[in-house]
């Protein structure tokens, strides 16, 4: 488990993590999100040690991860894919790590087997394409056979294959109990593997919270109805915590009821439907809603012409 409490990181005057608290636990996939600028990597350093937080505290498994004698097996973490000698293969690479973290020789083959290198486990990695840097990063981070899994875009330069590699390793991972944690800015990909979400923007938390739960707050559980006869409908349907609005003449959007339920009150009082659709918001749209406010880095806008305006 990671615990993060009153996290705060400071550069001079600029605050980079604003007092973050949150946990990430056993079991799941959680997916850590922000706009670029926000803070994560920053906060992902700090949980490994690589950087001094300046107030608050983060444990792994209940420790500082400088406290763990052997943290290579607490904790495996991906941050950045090519910090890698060039001039070393793959194999010296996990070699070099298991040595000097006590590890079996012998899990350098099944870590190399189970990143799909071995046809290039002995070639220097300084010659290796983004993807399969990515492979030899995350088969670094699990080499130690860890408790916590912490990765940073490891689906960055994969091909359709690696991609859906890293999704059922990762759901494997959890399934076996093992906490996991994802940083992506692909949120179609995040959607598919993580259960549970922790959004920040500059610096500051911005939800903790499920996938589902999360984009139901944005609005994205609604039905859309389209009948001849809406306001007998809208009779129908009327209820506690249910809400009905219009989108067109002949169209009502309601939410507190799914397509099923609609369906069948519809028919059991003879109002014909011409379409019942369930409405979701993606997890993209719901994302971009909440950090439009707290987006450091923005693009300008295209004129017509497709140049900046």
């Amino acid at each position: 488990m990671i615990d993060v409490r009153q996290l705060t990181k400071r550069y001079g005057t600029k605050t980079v993590v604003d007092g973050l608290t949150f946990t990430v636990k056993p079991g799941q996939v959680t997916g850590f999100l922000g706009p670029n600028g926000a803070g994560k990597s920053t906060t992902m350093r700090m949980i490994i040690g690589l950087d001094r937080p300046t107030g608050g505290s983060v444990t792994v498994n209940g420790r500082q991860y400088t406290q763990h004698q052997a943290p290579l097996q607490e904790i495996g973490t991906l941050l950045e894919a090519k910090s890698v000698h060039p001039g070393r293969s793959a194999f010296a690479h996990l070699t070099s790590l298991a040595n000097t973290h006590g590890i079996p020789r012998s899990r350098v083959d099944e870590v190399i087997e189970l990143a799909g290198l071995q046809s290039v486990a002995g070639k220097r990695a300084g010659a290796f394409s983004l993807g399969m840097g990515q492979r030899l990063g995350i088969a670094a981070a699990l080499l130690g056979d860890p408790e916590i899994v912490m990765l940073d875009e490891p689906v960055n330069g994969l091909d359709p294959e690696g991609v859906l590699w890293v999704r059922n390793l990762l759901s494997r991972l959890a399934d076996e109990g093992r906490t996991v944690m994802l940083s992506s800015h692909l949120m179609s990909e995040t959607a598919l593997i993580a259960e549970h979400l922790v959004i920040i923007g500059r610096g500051k938390l911005l939800a903790d919270t499920t996938v589902d739960a999360f984009i139901e707050q944005a609005g994205g559980r609604g039905v859309k109805v389209a009948t001849t006869e809406p306001e007998r409908l809208r009779a129908v349907l009327s209820g506690p915590q249910i809400s009905i609005t219009s989108s067109a003449a002949e169209e009502l959007v309601v939410e507190g009821l799914d397509a099923r339920r609609i369906g069948a009150l519809a028919a059991q009082h003879q109002i014909p439907l011409y379409e019942l659709t369930s409405q979701t918001v993606s997890l993209e749209e719901a994302f971009m809603e909440l950090t439009s406010d707290v987006v450091e880095y923005q693009s300008a806008p295209l004129s017509t012409s497709g140049r900046a305006a």
